[in-house]
């Protein structure tokens, strides 16, 4: 028998899509990510925002812990995030340590901006897969969300990953590989993204 995924685990993850994208629209959106470096933070964000969307379903720490399998002390960060003292490091490009409380902040004003009714998500992620597309490296983790949108989890087992992310390499790793090697069941996108994160450290540590 097939798993079963409930409509409020499918409403769960759209939710959280919804505010990482608002994120990266806050942070100055997939053209201006481009120029940074390094995005291996992403994860990192992923993980806030469902921090928050689980919190707003009256969630406890400890719950939230344990569903992104995170340690409550990370989820805390996250929670007690000043969002307007991250909007004020936000008024240039962030240069500094992106770490939970920053990430909870972000997090927090892309959710304060989406219950405003100040998103487009549709237009962001056609935006997104405009720009991004085909550029791999330092983008993976965006270009990932993309190839997974409506994507039942959990995720059993890698076949399906493998069709997903054809094509997308990071750092020169080839996402299709890396998703063969990895531990199954992945339960959510947030644990996707830091357990991809993972491996490719490991390869590039290897290298």
């Amino acid at each position: 028998m097939g798993i079963v995924i409930s409509p409020a685990k499918r409403d769960l993850d759209k939710e959280v899509l919804r505010i990482f994208m608002k994120s990266i629209e806050l942070l100055g959106g997939p053209r201006k990510l481009i120029e940074y470096r390094n995005l291996t933070w992403l994860p990192s964000l992923m993980e806030a925002c469902y921090a928050i969307a689980l919190k707003n379903r009256f969630k406890t720490e400890e719950e939230i812990a344990k569903e992104l399998g995170i340690t409550k002390q990370t989820v805390r960060r996250i929670l007690e995030s000043d969002p307007l003292a991250v909007k004020k490091k936000l008024t240039g490009e962030y240069v500094g340590k992106f770490d939970e409380h920053v990430a909870g902040g972000i997090a927090k004003l892309a959710w304060s901006e989406i219950r405003k009714g100040r998103e487009d998500t549709e237009l962001m992620i056609e935006a997104s897969r405009q720009v991004l597309e085909g550029l791999g490296g330092p983008v993976w983790a965006i270009l990932t969300l993309m190839r997974i949108r409506g994507l039942d989890f959990p995720v059993e087992e890698p076949r399906v990953l493998k069709e997903r992310l054809k094509g997308i390499k990071a750092f020169g790793v080839n996402l299709e590989d890396v998703v063969g090697v990895i531990s199954y069941p992945i339960k959510n996108p947030a644990e996707l993204l830091s357990k991809l994160s993972k491996e490719i450290r490991k390869h590039m540590r290897e290298e």
